[in-house]
């Protein structure tokens, strides 16, 4: 590409990141029948101003004529703030959105296109999101608040200052004080996503899709919730079958994502035995959803997944897994490595599938171990939670989950015993 053409594609990104913005706050003013400060052709132009700025600037090899410029649409937002308020409309969005849609011309100027439709991308998605964040914000209680903080201090201020490596002897030298904390901000954020998705929701959802936002929190949680309640509402067995299944779909995604982040090499072997439980239990949602619906609306309340004991407890788990998992290995081999799998795996696949990811991606065990073993994991978490249905739930229950249970381990072990 010439430098003219590359000129005029900078700009040309500019005027498109403009036009989305603008495009979005001409769609929001259409919804309140309000009169628009600026539009679609506004902001594209917007772009081209911080642009032109930039290259301005650029040319006389000055910053004046940008912050000239910059102060000038500053002065007419804030102009156009003051009337909006005299007329009873209080609100900075589409202001600050005008400055932002400037800055991300310059940005497109200098050549930081990524970085430029990135921005343009996220600022669009902040401005069409109003009505779930603002639901979420009518939804939080004071525990979520506490909670978020207490997720911000384990992240950004007692996650840095922890020691990443250790002098240890085996089987201890797998601890490592950053890497566990770390695995701890990594499922806690899992958890704290899952949970503020059922917020934004909202309180009137159904009982599927309990199922998939209740998945994303915890898998055994649903089922000890729907088992339960399949005795006292028999006659929604079927739903309740359903968002079991669909709750432990979304685990095998889980253990997918978690891997990936951890450990893309192991991921080459894991994902076409964990893809095929997945798939099958997918099939088997849709065979439920389509062979009896429901508009029965569920009203189970899920309560904030994290909190700073929770954390503590999981990192205490992570690491007596490393280090029997490990322990294994050194006194029994491989053997010794599928025996804790399947012993940890029924309490909690989260903790051993990050434990395996880590101990493969440092060479303790090798990858083929680590595939099998989180394979015995999942099976073994699997029939813990069939167990908890059989045990504790209504007789239709059973009969409708059972055989998607058997097909979705049978799917697992074919396919492990062909792949890995």
């Amino acid at each position: 590409m010439t430098a003219s053409a590359d000129l005029f594609f900078r700009f040309a990104i500019a005027l498109a990141i403009g036009f989305m913005i603008g495009l979005q706050r001409e769609y929001a003013f259409r919804e309140k029948k309000r009169n628009l400060l600026a539009g679609e052709r506004t902001f594209a132009l917007l772009g081209l101003v911080g642009a032109l700025a930039a290259m301005i600037a650029d040319e006389f090899e000055s910053p004046f004529a940008f912050l000239g410029v910059f102060m000038l649409i500053g002065l007419l937002s804030a102009i156009a703030y003051f009337i909006d308020a005299w007329r009873g409309h209080v609100g900075l969005t589409t202001e600050v959105a005008i400055l932002i849609t400037v800055l991300i011309g310059v940005l497109c100027y200098w050549n930081y296109l990524t970085l430029a439709a990135a921005l343009g991308i996220t600022t669009t998605v902040l401005l069409s999101v109003k009505i779930e964040t603002d639901r979420l914000v009518k939804a939080l209680t004071r525990e979520d608040i506490f909670a978020a903080l207490q997720f911000a201090v384990i992240s950004l201020v007692i996650l840095p200052v922890l020691p990443k490596e250790n002098n240890l002897p085996p089987p201890f030298d797998v601890l490592s004080p950053f890497r566990i904390w770390l695995m701890v901000v990594f499922i806690s954020g899992i958890n704290f996503a899952g949970y503020l998705a059922i917020k934004i929701a909202g309180p009137e959802r159904g009982i599927g899709i309990t199922g998939l936002l209740g998945g994303l929190v915890s898998s055994t949680g649903v089922t000890f919730g729907f088992s339960e309640r399949s005795n006292r509402e028999p006659f929604l067995a079927k739903p309740f079958t359903l968002a079991i299944m669909i709750a432990w779909t979304v685990m095998f995604a889980r253990v997918l994502i978690e891997v990936g982040v951890l450990n893309p090499v192991l991921l080459s072997l894991v994902w076409p035995p964990i893809a095929a439980a997945g798939g099958v239990g997918l099939l088997y949602c849709i065979f439920l959803y389509f062979s009896q619906r429901t508009t029965e609306k569920d009203t189970q309340e899920f309560s904030n997944p994290f909190d700073l004991v929770s954390a503590i407890k999981f990192g205490l788990l992570y690491a007596v897994i490393l280090v029997v998992a490990r322990t294994a290995q050194l006194y029994f081999g491989d053997t010794g490595v599928y025996i804790s799998s399947l012993l940890s795996g029924l309490a909690d696949v989260d903790a051993i599938t990050i434990s395996l990811a880590q101990l493969s991606e440092e060479g303790t065990i090798s990858t083929t171990v680590a595939a099998q073993s989180i394979v015995i994991a999942t099976i073994a978490n699997t029939i813990a939670k069939g167990a908890v249905v059989i045990i504790g739930g209504a007789a239709l229950l059973k009969r409708n989950l059972v055989p998607g249970m058997v097909l979705v381990i049978a799917a697992t072990l074919i396919v492990s015993l062909l792949v890995i």
